[in-house]
């Protein structure tokens, strides 16, 4: 089994400094290749996103379609590198939404207790009994696919997990002395979730951000696998896979790079998280 840590000496101190094994250095280099693909898509791009530039459809790999052209004859590089911009950028800000709110409700239902807890999480616990694919499907189907109704319907159905996860934390964390001896001297529910609880569960939460990230991604690649997410043409990973899915037996890298854009970034993300340093993901022990 890899060893999650390392330890060297700090110049002119003691103790130790913890850095990331090799694993989760791989896993940070592919996450930081997809950022600054995202980010700067349109001009590494080698074509525009909707541009035929192939006059033969489902063109092969070749010097210049390095991997080959889609249904319509568009170039499949280009395509999955602007795409990039649609599958990381709706899934970062659908996680935000749904551990930011999650987290913020966790924290002051752990405070408050009584009856807000108990009916906040009476509710999310049944929110959270839908089936989250058969539940984006009905809202995007019903209010219409557009980016922010993406964004706010895999924020929805990732809340109620983050909720339950911070709420957890927030409660241990609650029952200890120093959020006692606070409350003794009369600091408020602000003061108490802000300064108090929420330093001390941060790094378990940024350890469940990257993972429902990887969730994200996944559920947006599935809805528009089925036609309901990201429309032409504009595309994310999953849409490119759907629509050339019927000439695999004649473009096959126009199917099999989008889906190995995928598990490249869905993979490094748990490589990195899988091997962060203990006492980050433990800070609240």
């Amino acid at each position: 089994m890899i060893s999650v840590l390392r330890t060297s000496p700090r110049p002119g101190g003691t103790g130790p400094t913890w850095r990331f094994n090799w694993v989760g250095r791989i896993g940070l280099a592919m996450i930081l290749f997809w950022a600054f693909v995202a980010i700067f898509a349109p001009m590494i791009a080698p074509y525009p996103i909707g541009e035929i530039a192939d006059w033969d459809y489902f063109g092969p790999m070749s010097g210049q379609f390095w991997l080959g052209s889609d249904y319509l004859g568009r170039d499949v590089l280009s395509r999955i590198l602007v795409g990039s911009r649609y599958t990381v950028g709706i899934s970062l800000a659908a996680v935000f939404v749904a551990c930011a709110g999650g987290v913020i409700l966790g924290m002051v239902a752990a405070v408050m207790g009584g009856i807000f807890d108990t009916l906040l999480s009476r509710l999310l616990d049944a929110f959270n009994g839908i089936p989250s694919l058969l539940f984006g499907l009905v809202v995007v189907a019903a209010v219409g696919s557009s980016i922010p109704v993406l964004v706010l319907t895999l924020a929805a159905i990732y809340l109620p997990g983050a909720y339950r996860f911070a709420r957890a934390l927030s409660v241990n964390v609650n029952a200890m002395d120093f959020v006692t001896v606070a409350r003794a001297r009369g600091e408020r529910t602000p003061y108490l979730i802000f300064r108090e609880i929420f330093p001390n569960i941060l790094g378990p939460v940024l350890a469940d951000l990257g993972v429902r990230f990887v969730f994200i991604v996944l559920l947006l690649s599935g809805l528009s696998f089925l036609g309901l997410g990201v429309q032409p043409p504009n595309a994310d990973w999953g849409a490119l896979v759907r629509e050339n899915i019927e000439g695999l037996s004649l473009g096959a890298p126009a199917v099999i790079f989008p889906c190995i854009a995928i598990a490249t970034l869905t993979i490094s993300v748990n490589m990195f998280i899988d091997n962060l340093p203990k006492k980050i993901r433990d800070r609240s022990e």
